[in-house]
């Protein structure tokens, strides 16, 4: 059961999401979670501190979505690794847009914040390791050379996605096209 706290820092993640690093403030977060005026700052004295908060939380959802993906979904081919990011990046860009919305504006702020950018590296370690064993599962033989270029391509498919709606949005084919090319599962070769 979510607490008043947690209630707070969901709301606060969907005004970061609908409104951007410069919409959230307390105030926001009290109307978004309809609770009297002053109950954030209660919480979050400062706006540091609700922040810091925020990319805790934020971390703690990030990682939910991602071990509710990898313990449904077990990639054993470059086509299937493609098919479950296309799905993956339709869900981030559809129904959890505001969420997606909300990781993108703590990236940026973490740029500029090295707080934040050490609690996002945690974080990333963790979906890292399990994209390493969804490529593993593909057949890659080099899943430390094939993760960045397949999520980093993922990150810039999403957030063009965000930017630029298109209500049609199947990465599919784009992405069965670069991981199929990236991802070759490897055969071990007898010499003759």
């Amino acid at each position: 059961m979510a607490n008043r706290r947690d209630d707070l820092l969901d709301a606060a993640i969907s005004v970061l999401g609908e409104r951007g690093i410069h919409g959230l403030t307390h105030r926001a977060v009290d109307a978004a979670a309809g609770l009297p005026a002053g109950s954030t700052s209660n919480h979050f004295r400062t706006r540091d501190l609700l922040l810091d908060a925020v990319v805790r939380r934020f971390a703690v959802r990030e990682r939910a979505n991602w071990e509710d993906i990898a313990v449904k979904v077990c990639p054993t081919t470059p086509r299937e690794l493609a098919q479950a990011l296309a799905v993956f990046a339709q869900d981030a860009a559809g129904p959890n847009r505001t969420l997606t919305l909300a990781r993108y504006a703590i990236l940026v702020e973490a740029g500029i914040r090295p707080s934040l950018r050490a609690q996002l590296l945690d974080t990333g370690a963790r979906v890292n390791a399990w994209f390493m064993n969804w490529l593993r599962g593909a057949g890659s033989g080099d899943p430390a050379r094939h993760a960045p270029l397949i999520m980093n391509y993922w990150t810039g498919l999403v957030l063009h996605q965000l930017a630029v709606p298109d209500p049609e949005f199947d990465p599919s084919e784009q992405l069965v096209a670069l991981v199929t090319s990236v991802v070759r599962p490897h055969t071990t070769e007898v010499a003759t």
